[in-house]
Parts: structure tokens; C-alpha cells; sequence
């Protein structure tokens, strides 16, 4: 009778195995972050179309001091658009089709994966549906971005608790970034890059220090935290807001919590050093202050979207104890 039992309990598992969705495999996306692959046909790129996709996606990286594309552009013909090359994190893939449309599908080739399809009767239908969806194009790309630059800095994150320690706060970042700076009210960690270093730093303030108006009051927030702690090369130098650039302001939120975002460019008073920041002033009422992190790279002569990009996402991974 047992064994009776045990053969039906068997035979009804497999049914339910049998009757299971089977799990689809799926190779692993490659590609350098922030870089897309453009796939329609050669005549396509190199005409309207083409000029269209290259005026909406190669806007410039805000807060830098020159000019960078906010994503690197790669052309994939039709024709060869198969095998590995499917494989590539973020496509934006131009089909001729009777009916026009704009579909974000993730995971469709390979995981994780962004794909763009843009269907249309010729050039300028797709034309039509890539502009009129394209803020949502850039921003599902930086979130996938984001997402899988965390997850390559979690292959070996930094198991410092100095932020934690300090203001109870943590974020994940690469064992690369060391202690630089600790003080009662002010912490700051340091990368070493080629000809340069990338820095974040995190300070408190008062909850009513914000009360006036923000664009005039950040920028001297910024002066005065420099002044104190970030000194230049040479005697009595610096770190400054950058006058001569007029910083980019944001209201936005940071795990629920009410956030000011500043991108701007600093400089050194009185030496000749300069570079782009990224700054989130956090309101936290829980402790009645104001959290401040602002990361900056110095790294002349050098392309610096791929640090600010990095300083971005380790910013924006902050938990608050």
C-alpha cells in the first residue's frame, strides 16, 4: 500500500514538473556601460535616420567642462545582426514595418538586456516614434546602467564602515576608494585614476540650512565646506564652485527622502585646478539634518563621464541606518 502511495506521489510530481513553464537559457549581455547598439540598415544610418538617432542620443553628459556624449554610439548593419552581436547590453533596433510603434522589451536576447524596437514604413515614421519616446529611452537606459555598474562594484565592494561610523548612512563602492580625510563632521574617501583621483565626500547641516533660496545657497554651502576642508596644492587654495559655469539644479528624492541634485564644475581659488561634481543634499528629519555627499573627479586631459557616471551611481546606492 506504501509503495502504492509513493508511485502516485511520483507520477503526480512529474505531471507538475511536465506541465511547468521550462526556464528559457539566456547568455550573459556584454558592452561597456553606457555604450548602445544601433542596428538598421547601412542607408538608414547614414541618412536621416541616422542624423536623427546621433541629434537625440549623443546629448551632452551634463556638469562636465567640455562637451561629452551622454552614451557612446555603435552602428550594427541589419545584415550582420545576429549570434554575439545579439548579445550586446542596450540595442535600439530599427525594423521597416507597415505598422509604427516604439516597445521596450528587456531580457529579449541575452540578461540583463535593453531593447529598443522602432517599427515604421520608412525613415521618418521611426523618426517620429524614436523622438516622441526618447525620455524614456535615456532613462530606462541609465537605469540599466546603473543597475549593472552596482552590480560589477558588488563583485568587490569596500567593507569600510567609515560612513556608517560617521553618519550612520552606507553606500557601495570598490575597495579601490581608501580613507582620506576623517573628521568629527566631515569624511572623504579617494580613488586613484591615471593622472588624477575620484572623491566622494559627505558632510551634515543644519535642516534649517536651506531655507533661503537654494541656487544662491548651495554654491556658498560648497565655498565654505571647501575652504575648511579641501585645500589645493599651493597656500591659502581651495576648492570652489566654478563661476564661470553655471551648475545644473534638480529637486528629486533619495530613498523616499527629499533631495537637491547639483552638477557642476569646481575649481581651486588661487591654483589652476579644476574638474566636474555631483552633489545630493538629503533631507533626513529623522535626525533633523541635511546630508550632504558630493562626489568630484580631477582628472586632466581625460575623458570624465565614465567617473561622474560611477560617482552617480555609488551616490545614489546610499541607505540611511
Amino acid at each position: 500500500m506504501k509503495k502504492m502511495a509513493l508511485l502516485g506521489f511520483l507520477l503526480m510530481l512529474n505531471a507538475c514538473k511536465e506541465n511547468q513553464p521550462k526556464t528559457r537559457y539566456l547568455p550573459n549581455s556584454s558592452g561597456k556601460i553606457n555604450h548602445l547598439s544601433i542596428v538598421m540598415p547601412e542607408n538608414s544610418w547614414n541618412g536621416f535616420l541616422g542624423d536623427k538617432v546621433r541629434d537625440l542620443l549623443l546629448v551632452p553628459f551634463e556638469g562636465l567642462p567640455f562637451d561629452e556624449p551622454q552614451f557612446s554610439l555603435k552602428f550594427i548593419p541589419d545584415k550582420v545582426f545576429k549570434g554575439f552581436v545579439k548579445n550586446s547590453r542596450n540595442i535600439i533596433w530599427f525594423v521597416n514595418d507597415s505598422i509604427g510603434r516604439f516597445q521596450l522589451s528587456e531580457n529579449m536576447m541575452a540578461k540583463p538586456q535593453l531593447v529598443a524596437k522602432v517599427s515604421g514604413e520608412d525613415q521618418e515614421v521611426q523618426a517620429f516614434f524614436l523622438e516622441e519616446n526618447i525620455a524614456l529611452l535615456r532613462a530606462s537606459i541609465i537605469e540599466i546602467e546603473q543597475t549593472e555598474k552596482l552590480r560589477r562594484i558588488k563583485k568587490s565592494p569596500s567593507k569600510d564602515k567609515v560612513f556608517s561610523d560617521r553618519f550612520k548612512i552606507s553606500m557601495t563602492y570598490p575597495t579601490a576608494y581608501k580613507n582620506f580625510k576623517d573628521t568629527l563632521g566631515f569624511t572623504w574617501i579617494q580613488k586613484p585614476i591615471q593622472n588624477g583621483h575620484m572623491n566622494i565626500i559627505a558632510y551634515t547641516l543644519p535642516i534649517n540650512s536651506l531655507s533661503d533660496n537654494i541656487k544662491k545657497r548651495i554654491p556658498v554651502i560648497r565655498d565654505s565646506i571647501g575652504k575648511a576642508y579641501i585645500p589645493g596644492r599651493l597656500p591659502d587654495s581651495y576648492m570652489i564652485t566654478e563661476n564661470a559655469y553655471r551648475p545644473y539644479y534638480y529637486r528629486t528624492q533619495i530613498n523616499g527622502k527629499l533631495a537637491y541634485l547639483t552638477k557642476g564644475t569646481w575649481e581651486v581659488a588661487n591654483d589652476f585646478m579644476a574638474g566636474p561634481f555631483i552633489s545630493y543634499m538629503v533631507r533626513d528629519t529623522l535626525k533633523k539634518r541635511w546630508m550632504v555627499i558630493e562626489g568630484f573627479t580631477f582628472a586632466p586631459s581625460a575623458s570624465k563621464r565614465d567617473y561622474m557616471f560611477e560617482l552617480n551611481t555609488i551616490i545614489s546606492s546610499v541607505q540611511f541606518e
